[in-house]
């Protein structure tokens, strides 16, 4: 009689060996923060002060801010280019409303608000109906709005008291709620409430996930049923909006409507936005990484700052910071 043998097989899960490049993707960016903070605190103690620690957080809320919307616009594979310009006129007319037509604050929001949801809409009708590559339209749409600000502004800052065209001097005055928005806390208090939301409806709505189901697989959403000229609407919308209140905080904070006063911080949001793809091993543009990546970066420039290097060498280190998510991120990716 045949025997039956039984093979007994052991199922205990096998462990993946450790991988110090995984690891450094998913908590390169934490780690590097800790490193960062040590260094500098090492080099200035003062650097861990709670008074300095509150003026980082401040000195990143507006590049968070406009990086979240750069993350919203990237969570469908597309690309915004154009949120430090919009940044700017949003600044340019939330200042204008109250110094040169003396309206009060809803009226500066909203038209602020308004400029930049046309932003949005061309923006959208460009890339949806015309085809054109979002990095293409939002480049061309940079350089458009830059030019209508200067052209709002004549290429003058606008400030309380300022000399009008005609000799005479403006009569209109920054409202005192609105001067609150750009101080602690409540600067602050505007970049977590930005982060929380967009947090939530990019990672437990239904909205969200569809907008990372389009970056992920564009065709395989629109064979799903998911309408994906209306979510690229919605995500450059919302990046447009997002511009626009890092603008009017912008304004808030520095009182005045300085010419191109968004522009700089374009190259800083987009860090962020990338840098936020690796931490924690998300692989995707997410609004809690987008933070921390501009934590990094307002921790690298103001320890930079205390250390006493040159403000022209810092983009040098910004770029690298840059170069360095950029090639984790699509190294991992590939």
């Amino acid at each position: 009689m045949a025997t039956e043998q039984t093979i007994v097989v052991n199922k205990q899960p096998v462990k993946k060996p450790f991988q110090l490049f995984d690891w450094l993707y998913k908590y390169g960016t934490i780690v590097t923060i800790g490193i960062l903070i040590t260094v500098f605190t090492w080099a200035n103690p003062a650097f861990i002060e709670g008074e300095n620690i509150i003026n980082i957080l401040r000195s990143i809320s507006i590049v968070t801010i406009i990086a979240i919307g750069v993350t919203i616009s990237l969570s469908i594979n597309g690309f915004d280019l154009s949120v430090g310009s919009t940044a700017s006129l949003a600044n340019a007319i939330v200042i204008s409303m109250f110094v040169w037509y003396s309206q009060n604050i809803v009226v500066a929001l909203a038209a602020a608000l308004a400029a930049a949801l046309v932003v949005g809409a061309v923006n959208s009708l460009l890339i949806v109906k015309f085809k054109i590559p979002d990095m293409l339209t939002t480049l061309a749409m940079m350089f458009i709005i830059q030019g209508v600000a200067l052209t709002y502004t004549k290429g003058a800052t606008i400030t309380q008291n300022m000399v009008m065209p005609d000799g005479t001097f403006a009569m209109g005055t920054i409202s005192p709620v609105f001067e609150k928005i750009g101080q602690v806390p409540w600067i602050i208090i505007v970049m977590v409430v930005a982060v929380i939301l967009v947090h939530i409806f990019l990672s437990y709505t239904k909205h969200g996930r569809y907008m990372y189901i389009i970056g992920g697989n564009q065709e395989a959403a629109r064979l799903s049923g998911i309408s994906v000229n209306k979510y690229k609407m919605i995500a450059y919308l919302l990046s447009a909006v997002c511009a626009a209140i890092g603008g009017t905080v912008l304004a808030a904070r520095l009182m005045t409507a300085e010419i191109n006063a968004g522009a700089p911080y374009l190259m800083d949001a987009v860090a962020a936005a990338f840098i936020g793809f690796a931490v924690f091993g998300a692989g995707k543009p997410n609004a809690v990484g987008t933070f921390i990546g501009a934590v990094l970066i307002g921790i690298l420039q103001n320890g930079l700052v205390m250390m006493s290097v040159p403000y022209y060498a810092m983009d040098i280190v910004k770029g690298a910071v840059l170069a360095f998510a950029l090639g984790l991120t699509y190294y991992k990716q590939k």
